[in-house]
């Protein structure tokens, strides 16, 4: 995937999770939603940013290369 699309899906995520803390579940007129499961979209968030950090190359400075000779 497209590293633009995943910064897009991880800002999705995190609103998504903004809005799930601010209150799981709400009434419209006679219905009662309840939001997603706050689990769920938090490990898709730690998904998205393992994607994210690996296509940008973050954290690659604590990796040794070893050469047998």
């Amino acid at each position: 995937m497209k590293l633009e699309t995943l910064k897009s899906r991880l800002n999705l995520y995190l609103e998504a999770e903004r809005k799930i803390l601010a209150g799981q579940s709400y009434r419209v007129g006679n219905r009662e939603l309840t939001r997603a499961n706050l689990s769920e979209v938090r490990a898709v968030i730690d998904g998205l940013v393992t994607q994210i950090e690996m296509l940008e190359g973050v954290g690659r400075g604590n990796i040794a290369e070893v050469v047998f000779t």
